[in-house]
């Protein structure tokens, strides 16, 4: 993870001084230095990087107005950087990630990217629950739905682990990683593990619903597959194709899940 920084400083010296206690961080990239407030925000729109170093105390546009001047974008994570400690205070008011004293000192420093990092984790990583939900929102309007309801990604531990499947008059508990394909038929679904096929009495849409959509999905009308058991795509003629199984069966995928496959199955 890079993480894409600006330094703002009226002091020449106060950033190449930043500047060189910086290159230790390898993935801290440096795409612009300005020396002053109205220099920062034009920089930032145009650059939007992850971070910004920010000196507090500038002639004429100190580093609170860059920070107020960037209200209707989306701001980066602010690092306030000054010579006196009582702005503290207003500096975390105004959400800085932390603040740090001239001249900065390594440790602290460290300290800080360690904040900057983590910050950036969690962003990143809710810009991929949001991507998961908009395709969720095309090929699984019901798991989309539960994102909308929770706030929170599906993980693991919110569908089932073991399905009981009541067969030939047993009672079966099959480990959901070892189910290679289902299929429809009427209210009936055929439960495929490989070497078996047993038959549970559920709706496909009810069944979805118990299965992680990150890994069971449509490939057709009637059909779900665990996209963690293909290990071939075969295509075919009219835009179709068959995905190879583990178990060597091969399972068609009509044009209209085409792409639901090709955004899973890398």
């Amino acid at each position: 993870m890079t993480i894409r920084t600006i330094l703002v400083d009226d002091e020449p010296l106060a950033i190449q001084g930043l500047e060189l206690r910086l290159q230790d961080h390898e993935d801290v990239e440096i795409v612009d230095k300005c020396s002053n407030g109205r220099e920062a925000i034009r920089s930032i729109k145009t650059h939007k990087p992850d971070l910004v170093f920010l000196d507090i105390q500038m002639p004429g546009f100190d580093g609170f107005s860059v920070v107020q001047g960037l209200m209707e974008v989306e701001p980066p994570l602010v690092v306030f950087v000054t010579a006196y400690s009582d702005h503290a205070i207003r500096a975390f008011e105004a959400q800085a990630v932390d603040y740090l004293l001239k001249p900065v000192e390594e440790s602290r420093l460290a300290d800080t990217l360690e904040r900057v990092r983590q910050r950036l984790s969690d962003k990143r990583g809710q810009e991929e629950i949001e991507k998961l939900k908009g395709v969720l929102a095309e090929v699984a309007p019901d798991a989309a739905e539960g994102y909308a309801e929770t706030g929170e990604a599906p993980s693991a531990g919110r569908y089932e682990k073991l399905i009981n499947i009541k067969d030939r008059g047993q009672i079966f508990r099959v480990d959901v990683d070892t189910i290679e394909r289902i299929d429809a038929a009427g209210d009936y679904m055929c439960i495929y593990t490989g070497q078996d096929t047993m038959i549970l009495r559920e709706t496909m849409k009810d069944l979805e619903k118990r299965l992680d959509p990150r890994r069971f999905q449509r490939v057709h009308r009637s059909t779900i597959v665990n996209l963690d058991l293909v290990r071939q795509v075969k295509p075919h003629t009219n835009g179709e194709c068959f995905l190879v199984l583990d178990s060597g069966a091969q399972v068609k995928v009509s044009r209209s899940y085409r792409d639901v496959v090709a955004r899973f199955v890398h």
